[in-house]
């Protein structure tokens, strides 16, 4: 994962959730019935659901949607019933781009996922198209400024918990994980004392693809028609562009 960091990407995209956080609580609720429609109602007893809860209420989505959500896979309210499925496909420049949607259409989301490729310069390709390009991780970020162990006794406390490797990036450590072990890397690290900044399961790109100015511009206006879409719960790519094409994904 050298010379790879999800870091600025982070925090840029902290800084825009306040505009659009109805449609972040609209994605958390999916991703919250969908955990407890697989694993049970019981955030104890479902350590998928403990997750996810866990960060909705990092950014602050109320108890009563959260509480609804599980209700909704529970059974205890009606509801749509929704399915969780992953498209691939080629952006701007050749990138590779992977479509996390939660949906219960799922024709409608395949027509919009193709028309927002179509419409940027890419296209929507076959399962298995880009999937290999991408490793599934546990991935974790402590900001330095939130504890006061030097970097040695941070990678020394991540691998006991489990932990694969850690990079030290300007301002953090990253940290990643099997996602097998990313519940016992969370709670022995917090047992420990550190805080996370973020922590989630998520699609890290073995390589990174070079765009020029004008690949860049699509990708970015691909990515974010992608993130506006309802269905749409996380968008990963492997695209690598100047310090301007990157602040605005």
């Amino acid at each position: 994962m050298a010379g790879h960091s999800k870091w600025k990407n982070i925090q840029r995209r902290k800084n825009a959730q306040d505009a659009k956080r109805g449609k972040i609580f609209m994605k958390h609720a999916k991703d919250i019935y969908l955990a407890a429609k697989q694993g049970g109602g019981d955030p104890d007893m479902n350590a998928s659901l403990r997750l996810v809860v866990e960060k909705a209420k990092a950014d602050n989505m109320p108890n009563d949607n959260i509480d609804r959500a599980i209700k909704k896979a529970t059974g205890d309210l009606d509801g749509a019933n929704f399915e969780e499925l992953t498209y691939e496909g080629y952006g701007p420049g050749g990138t590779a781009v992977m479509v996390e949607v939660l949906t219960d259409n799922k024709n409608r989301t395949a027509s919009e996922l193709r028309h927002a490729f179509s419409k940027n310069g890419g296209n929507l390709g076959e399962n298995g198209c880009v999937a290999f390009m991408f490793d599934r991780k546990g991935y974790f970020v402590i900001d330095r400024e939130t504890t006061d162990a030097d970097e040695d006794t941070v990678m020394l406390e991540a691998i006991e918990a489990g932990a694969e490797e850690m990079e030290t990036v300007e301002g953090a450590y990253e940290i990643y994980a099997d996602p097998e072990d990313f519940q016992n890397v969370k709670k022995t690290m917090e047992e420990s004392g550190f805080t996370f900044e973020t922590s989630e399961i998520t699609m890290i790109p073995q390589t990174m693809s070079a765009v020029d100015e004008e690949a860049g511009n699509k990708m970015v206006k691909l990515v974010q028609m992608l993130e506006d879409m309802e269905d749409v719960q996380e968008v990963h790519h492997n695209i690598e562009a100047d310090e301007a094409i990157m602040e605005q994904l």
